[in-house]
């Protein structure tokens, strides 16, 4: 029987803490357009279309309200699929024996990286205007992007968030 602290494992890391998450997170891709602002903006491009429309054909330029009614569609169809595509995402996890990368389509479509956390580096490409460009997990032959769909400063506070966790599971072993 060990002596001392009880919360500690005789042998080093406590087997049934070894799997929980040192690190979670959920990224998903950054949408500026509310369901709300959709429907202001479809409002007035509408509204300004109807209005120019109605002016085209009591001028004599009928063909001009077909196209505003075809350039509606496509903004319609083009803002849709923004929207779908928002529903994209990105899981992070980092536990004492692995780290895991998962990535979720619009489609739910879901493909995984697994990586040693003792192999296992960050490395990122920064610009001076623009900030973290990119964030990459790379172990052996192996390199995965992450949070390739957030702005450059939600990437930096991953990769801060990361390299925090990475340092703290190699520092335990």
């Amino acid at each position: 029987m060990a002596s001392g602290n009880p919360s500690v494992h005789p042998y080093g890391l406590d087997p049934d803490t070894i799997d929980r998450p040192v690190f979670a997170a959920t990224i998903r891709p950054h949408q500026s357009l509310s369901r709300r602002g959709f429907r202001v903006v479809m409002t007035g491009c509408c509204a300004v279309s109807l209005t120019v429309s109605v002016w085209a054909w009591r001028m004599g330029f009928w063909p001009v309200a077909g196209f505003f009614g075809l350039d509606m569609l496509a903004i319609y169809a083009a803002l849709k699929v923004s929207f779908r595509r928002g529903r994209s995402f990105e899981e992070v996890m980092i536990s004492q024996i692995e780290i895991l990368l998962a990535r979720v389509s619009h489609r739910g479509e879901r493909r995984e990286w697994r990586f040693n956390p003792l192999w296992t580096k960050i490395e990122t490409v920064e610009d001076d205007e623009y900030g973290l460009q990119r964030l990459t997990l790379v172990s052996r032959r192996q390199q995965a992007l992450v949070a390739r769909d957030a702005g450059p400063d939600e990437r930096a506070r991953i990769a801060l968030g990361l390299t925090a966790a990475l340092a703290q599971v190699k520092k335990g072993y």
